[in-house]
Order: C-alpha cells, then structure tokens, then sequence
C-alpha cells in the first residue's frame, strides 16, 4: 500500500516540478507581436497610406515576456531609404514612443487612448505616426523596434514634442535598454 503511495508522491512532485520550469521558461522572450503585421511580411491594404487606399493608421502591437525591472517602454518604427547604411546613416523615423507605461501589454491599431509620448514625424511638420507611403513599385522594409528600459528617459519630455527625432530618442534610450525586440514588414 505504501509503495503505490510513494509512487503517486513522486509522479505529483515531478508534475509540479515540470510545470514550475515551464512558467519559469515559457515567456521568458521579449518578444513583440502584431496581429495585423507577419514578420517579414507585407503591410496589410488597410494599414498603408491613405494615398495607397489605406487609412493610415498605425498598427496594432502586442509584447510578451516584458523583462524583469522594466519600469518604462519606448519604440521606434524606422526605415533606410535607398543609399543609407544601417550604422553609418540615421533612418527615416515613422513612430517615436516613449514614456509607455511599463505595465502596458499592447497599443490597439491608431493608438486611440494616446498610450506614451509622441516625437516628430517623417517629415518634421507634425508629432505622431507616419504611415509607410513606398513611392511607385518599389518595396522598402520596415521596422518596429520595442525597447524595455529599466529607466523612463529623463532627456526626453513628458509629453508630445516635435523636437523629439532619431538621434534624440537613441540618446534618451542609451544606457537604459535592458532587452528589446522588433517586427519587420515590407510596403
């Protein structure tokens, strides 16, 4: 009698024990999502430009695995436009975040509740999202880029500010990124 016992003893610890190292390694990736993008795939018709027929809205993103001391997010969607270098060159900025609350697990398509700090468009005329515009046939690659900070960025302002650009957001970012992950796309 005891035998059987003992054997459902063990058999229950090492479930137990399987299932504590499935929560500690399951999400462990940061990792950011869209429900709307593939990695490496297309931009679907209703995100593009409205020129394109699109309504120009960003997209919806989802992350898991946020990192531990997490206290603030940022992200930024970038572009090199042909004869820029990763590296050498500053991209073309289309969404500069920051300021996203470290408990926040997605931003809906549009970013209706205004969720963090919005720095210069494109173009430099307005704050906000630049929907991807690719001119005539050609494809240009994409790329969301969500940083997990162990620190909010203390250069950058606490609102919406045009004067936010790439180099700006890189050097509020720097020092502070614990881990990041992207999602990249083709318009």
């Amino acid at each position: 009698m005891r035998q059987p016992f003992k054997l459902a003893i063990g058999m229950a610890l090492l479930a137990m024990m399987n299932g504590i190292a499935g929560c500690a390694t399951a999400g462990t990736a940061f990792t950011l999502t869209s429900p709307a993008l593939e990695d490496g795939g297309r931009l679907p018709a209703d995100l593009k430009c409205t020129r394109d027929g699109g309504e120009g809205l960003s997209p919806p993103l989802e992350w898991t695995g946020l990192p531990a001391g997490t206290k603030s997010l940022a992200l930024i969607m970038h572009h090199y436009p042909r004869g820029t270098v990763e590296g050498r060159d500053v991209p073309s900025q289309y969404w500069l975040l920051w300021n996203i609350p470290a408990d926040t697990q997605a931003i809906p398509k549009g970013n209706p509740a205004s969720i963090g700090d919005e720095g210069s468009d494109k173009d430099g005329n307005f704050t906000g999202y630049t929907p991807p515009c690719s001119p005539g046939a050609a494809v240009h690659e994409y790329t969301i880029t969500l940083y997990a900070l162990d620190a909010a960025p203390d250069t950058l302002p606490d609102h919406d500010s045009i004067a936010v650009d790439w180099a700006a957001m890189i050097t509020a970012i720097e020092g502070t990124v614990i881990d990041k992950s992207s999602l990249t796309f083709r318009n």
